[in-house]
C-alpha cells in the first residue's frame, strides 16, 4: 500500500472488466486504492463490478459498487449522490466506459452509432455535469478521461464510431480544463495504444477470423516493443494525472502506446 492518493474519494467508471483478465476500469480502481483512495466503482454490469470491490476489500482497501447504465442521466445523477452520501466529496473522476463497434459510416448502423456515442461520450458529459458542482464547491478536484490513440491515427480497422467518439473526448477534455482551471480542477485524457485488455478481445476478434490468438499476434507485431500494453500501463498513467504530483497538469493528452504513434503518421 502506498500513499498517493491518501484520503482522496475517487469516482470510478467501469470498474469491472468486460471478461475474464484486468480492463482499464478494474486496474485503476485496485491501484488507486492501494495507494490510499476510497473507490466509488459504477459499472453496468454489477456482477463484474462487485469482483473489483471483492478485490479491493481483499487487499484492506475501501470500496462501493453501484450497478449503473452511465449513458442515462438519472442512473449518473444517482451514482454521484451516491458517493456523496458514502464518502462526503469526490476529489477524481476517473472515466473508463468505453465500447468498440467495427465499422464504417456504411457498414455501421445508425443504431450502432447512437450506442458507441452514448457509451463513450456522452457517459463522461454527463459523469462531469454531476461531478463538477460538487468539486467546484468542495475547492478542487481532478478528472481523468480515457480516449485512445484512434482519436488522432488511422490504426488500420475501421471503426468510425469508436475513432469518433474518442476524438471528441479530448475537445471535451480540454474544454473542462480551461473553464475549471482558475477553480483548481484539473482534466487531462490519457491516450492507450494497442492493449491486451477484455474488451479489446471480446471487440475486435471477429475482425481477425474469429482467432484470438492471431488478433493477439498481429496487433503484439504491429508495437514498436513487440507487445501489446496492458491495463497496468494506463492504471500507472492514470494514477499521475489523478495524484497531486501532476497539480500543474491540465488540458494534457497523455500517450501511452509503447510508441506506436511514432510510426503511425
Amino acid at each position: 500500500m502506498g500513499g498517493r492518493l491518501k484520503d482522496k474519494i475517487v469516482f470510478v467508471t467501469g470498474i469491472g472488466s468486460a471478461g475474464p483478465g484486468w480492463g482499464n476500469g478494474k486496474a485503476a480502481a485496485v491501484l488507486f486504492a492501494r495507494q490510499g483512495a476510497k473507490v466509488f466503482g459504477v459499472d453496468i454490469n454489477l456482477e463484474a463490478a462487485e469482483e473489483t470491490r471483492q478485490i479491493i476489500d481483499a487487499e484492506g482497501g475501501d470500496c462501493s459498487a453501484m450497478k449503473t447504465d452511465v449513458s442515462r442521466a438519472d442512473d449518473v445523477k444517482a451514482a454521484v449522490h451516491c458517493c456523496i452520501e458514502t464518502y462526503g466529496r469526490i476529489d477524481v473522476l476517473h472515466n473508463n466506459v468505453g465500447i468498440l463497434e467495427v465499422g464504417g459510416c456504411v457498414e455501421a448502423s445508425e443504431e450502432s452509432w447512437d450506442r458507441v456515442n452514448a457509451v463513450n461520450l456522452k457517459s463522461m458529459f454527463l459523469t462531469c455535469k454531476y461531478v463538477l458542482p460538487h468539486m467546484e464547491r468542495q475547492g478542487g478536484g481532478a478528472v481523468v478521461n480515457i480516449s485512445s490513440i484512434s482519436a488522432t491515427h488511422d490504426l488500420g480497422t475501421t471503426y468510425v464510431s469508436y475513432s469518433a467518439t474518442n476524438a471528441a473526448i479530448l475537445q471535451l477534455t480540454q474544454s473542462v480544463a480551461m473553464q475549471y482551471a482558475k477553480k483548481n480542477i484539473r482534466a487531462n485524457s490519457i491516450l492507450p495504444g494497442f492493449l491486451n485488455t477484455p474488451m479489446v478481445v471480446e471487440s475486435l476478434t471477429a475482425a481477425y477470423g474469429g482467432d484470438t490468438q492471431k488478433m493477439i499476434e498481429q496487433r503484439d507485431a504491429q508495437c514498436p516493443t513487440g507487445k501489446m500494453g496492458d491495463a497496468w500501463d494506463v492504471a500507472n498513467a492514470a494514477l499521475f494525472l489523478a495524484s497531486d504530483e501532476a497539480k500543474y497538469i491540465t488540458g494534457t493528452q497523455l500517450v501511452v502506446d509503447g510508441g506506436l504513434t511514432c510510426k503511425c503518421v
